[in-house]
């Protein structure tokens, strides 16, 4: 399996010679709700659409995983498997084959991968988003991935060990008071619930940067080294692995 992250939650996930990219947000600036002066995510330049896509992922609705600018210059023909909220984003950009899966739903994509889309972050007062467990049929390996730190506990003790995790490491707090991101809670779940080979943490800004009146009032603290501690105290094998923006990462599983 190869991984390729490209910064916040975007990722390039390879195998049994399959390209499935994930929550892309690679081209133009992050905004939401057209309020850049609210917060807006930069970059010093943007990053190349990869080739040979065979499958989108959205995990969410929002702008930081179904992000217009990036999702309009994607080959409308791509498949497209996405929870409810992102497959309406896609739908209303045109793409042409759109699944919507929710929260314990299972879809067979070409006989190759088996998606199960899980209980993932709150959006607002009463909707969850999803996360997802992949596993590539013709290679026997599995991955789970959420973007911020919620994992779906009461199902995941039912589900069988995963090869690979990408979950957050980080906690990210607004005004001091708000979780945006629960790495420190949520990655010592996943490995006792799901047993991984390899974890690598997610929702890191890579060469991003922030700027709006909300950024300053953010606060992050954690990452792979603290956690790769903690895991080791709780007895726990799993391999942590940091990966580099941009940079493609061959996991021996």
């Amino acid at each position: 399996m190869k991984l390729t992250w490209f910064d916040a939650n975007s990722w390039l996930i390879e195998s049994a010679n399959t390209r499935v990219l994930v929550d892309p947000w690679l081209i133009g600036d992050l905004v939401f709700a057209d309020s850049p002066w609210l917060v807006r995510g930069f970059r010093p330049q943007s990053i190349d659409i990869p080739p040979n896509i065979d499958l989108l992922l959205l995990s969410q609705g929002l702008a930081d995983h179904a992000h217009p600018e990036t999702l309009k210059a994607i080959d409308k023909s791509i498949p497209v498997i996405a929870s409810p909220d992102g497959a309406k984003v896609a739908r209303s950009l045109g793409f042409q084959s759109v699944q919507s899966i929710d929260h314990g739903e299972k879809l067979d994509w070409e006989q190759k991968i088996a998606v199960e889309a899980f209980v993932g972050a709150p959006v607002g007062m009463t909707k969850k988003e999803n996360a997802y467990v992949l596993s590539f049929l013709t290679e026997d390996v599995r991955l789970y991935y959420e973007p911020h730190g919620y994992p779906d506990a009461e199902h995941l003790k039912t589900v069988a060990a995963v090869d690979v995790a990408i979950t957050p490491m980080v906690d990210q707090v607004l005004m001091g008071l708000a979780p945006v991101i629960r790495g420190s809670a949520a990655a010592p779940q996943i490995a006792k619930l799901l047993s991984p080979q390899v974890m690598l943490p997610t929702a890191e800004a890579g060469n991003a940067s922030y700027d709006g009146l909300i950024a300053p009032t953010l606060t992050t603290k954690g990452g792979v080294d603290e956690m790769r501690s903690r895991l080791k105290k709780q007895g726990a094998t799993t391999e942590l692995m940091q990966p580099v923006s941009g940079k493609t990462l061959e996991l021996a599983l």
